[in-house]
């Protein structure tokens, strides 16, 4: 997988829904008060998996399930990872939610892209892979 990114993202799909976060509302952070999907930027020498792995333990205390679909995206802020992740059953009510966000929702896939909220190049990557499917 190709070393060179700034973070990795991914939709958490369980039952059929994602888990989403809403951001914090705070002037200094990119979309504030927007549905953001779980995961964040690189640490020095971590692969795409790890940064998710350790992203989405950091956001909501879970680890990963099986990963179904992926592909590295040029971002607004540079080259990123996104997966799409299948989620051990009963994952949602495991979430232990981070210090960062306000809150998590399941959302469905529609729904998150259809958001006048949501993180407009996520619902852009949701949109393609859903397209594949």
């Amino acid at each position: 997988m190709n070393q060179d990114f700034i973070g990795a993202k991914a939709v958490l799909l369980t039952g059929g829904k994602l888990i989403t976060l809403l951001r914090d509302v705070r002037p200094d952070i990119p979309y504030p008060d927007h549905w953001d999907l779980p995961g964040g930027g690189r640490e020095p020498g971590e692969t795409p998996l790890e940064t998710l792995a350790r992203e989405v333990h950091e956001e909501l205390g879970l680890a990963l399930g099986e990963v179904i679909w992926q592909r590295r995206f040029e971002g607004p802020h540079g080259p990123g990872w996104f997966f799409v992740v299948d989620m051990p059953q009963g994952s949602a009510e495991r979430i232990v939610f981070g210090d960062e966000g306000q809150c998590w929702r399941l959302m469905s896939p529609a729904g998150f892209v259809g958001h006048a909220q949501a993180v407009p190049f996520l619902a852009q990557r949701v949109r393609v892979w859903l397209a594949e499917v």
